[in-house]
């Protein structure tokens, strides 16, 4: 069996880092495993296994001849089973399908703002879903909406996992004060909530003024980022909230700090929680999408409401007033992770539903 994964991107985003981790899964398993970048490299093709066979577009536009006839010829020529398309990508999947009939398409669902579902524009993809051998979705809303709304009769939740790195390489130094660090792992997107996230890390303050706020992610260069800057300065929080883009080692990240936070509005199931689990970070996050899913039981009490900065702030002090309690979470929520959000487990799902297409 020969499958690409087909992403837009390599950027450091959520569904550009699951394509890249089931490339490289699958290159241990299949006799070939491909990815393909339509429109953009980035950070994430170093994380790409030597083992996976790569091919970028530069696709210019919707519709790029060049880039159409270049897969269409490698798909051919390297004689591919299946194509699973992630996220937008799924455009081209169809177009490549309408000129190979015998090749399946797999469509996989990372849409973040599934609280907004009813304001998705989804008109092309429900006429491309006519093409496709099965959807997958990173959590349960989105499994049902597409039952609902898409003309794909097969469609099945497939969860987010995240792989530990076996070497970890440092190339970010954060700044702060060691073992007093707060990490926020997301790009600057609105539905990641980052106002929610400062206003909370402002009431902190006032009672633990020695800790510090990272943000990691991708800085758009857009009004939202300038709106996060603009509420950093107002509450002046310059000299304790840092910055630092997209960076090739959360891993490495994860290791400088003691507590991962999440502020999201809205979610799928969000890699940078797994991420923490494995980084055995003890975590605070707001309760939409999957987030749930992440935490065990006895670890749902720092679960809190979106848009809430006060339960926000709460519950993030708690674990800063008590290092035991910080340890002994990260532990529960890294072994829950490990059962439950595993590549091996995740990979025999796959496997199973690419051998019944």
């Amino acid at each position: 069996m020969r499958v690409m994964q087909l992403i837009d991107s390599l950027e450091a985003g959520g569904a550009e880092r699951m394509a890249v981790n089931i490339a490289n899964m699958l290159s241990e398993t299949l006799e070939r495993s491909y990815l393909c970048a339509t429109r953009k490299e980035g950070l994430l093709k170093a994380s790409l296994s030597p083992e996976v066979s790569y091919m970028f577009l530069n696709k210019k536009r919707q519709i790029d001849w060049p880039a159409m006839i270049k897969l269409r010829r490698y798909l051919l020529k390297e004689q591919i089973d299946i194509i699973h398309a992630h996220s937008t990508s799924f455009f081209m999947a169809t177009l490549m399908k309408w000129s190979i009939p015998g090749l399946k398409i797999v469509w996989h669902d990372h849409y973040g703002d599934s609280v907004c579902l009813e304001k998705r524009k989804y008109g092309v993809l429900k006429f491309c879903s006519r093409s496709f051998s099965l959807i997958l979705s990173v959590n349960r809303v989105l499994e049902t909406w597409a039952k609902k709304n898409l003309k794909c009769k097969n469609v099945a939740y497939l969860p987010n996992f995240a792989i530990q790195e076996s070497e970890i390489s440092k190339v970010t130094q954060l700044k702060g004060i060691q073992g007093k660090r707060l990490l926020c792992l997301a790009n600057l997107r609105p539905q990641k909530d980052h106002h929610n996230l400062l206003n909370a890390f402002k009431l902190i303050l006032e009672h633990h003024p020695d800790w510090s706020l990272h943000c990691v992610g991708q800085d758009f260069k857009d009004r939202y980022s300038e709106s996060v800057y603009q509420l950093v300065a107002e509450l002046d929080l310059g000299h304790q909230v840092f910055f630092y883009g997209s960076c090739p080692d959360s891993s490495a990240i994860i290791q400088q700090v003691d507590i991962g936070i999440l502020s999201s509005s809205s979610e799928g199931l969000p890699l940078a929680l797994l991420e923490y689990g494995l980084g055995q970070l003890p975590i605070v996050a707001t309760n939409v999408g999957d987030c749930s899913s992440v935490f065990p039981e006895v670890c749902q009490g720092f679960l809190v409401a979106p848009n809430h900065s006060e339960q926000l702030a709460e519950q993030m002090m708690v674990l800063i007033s008590d290092q035991h309690l910080r340890i002994t979470t990260g532990k529960m929520i890294n072994r829950h992770v490990l059962e439950q959000f595993s590549a091996m487990a995740v990979k025999d799902k796959l496997l199973s539903f690419y051998s019944q297409l």
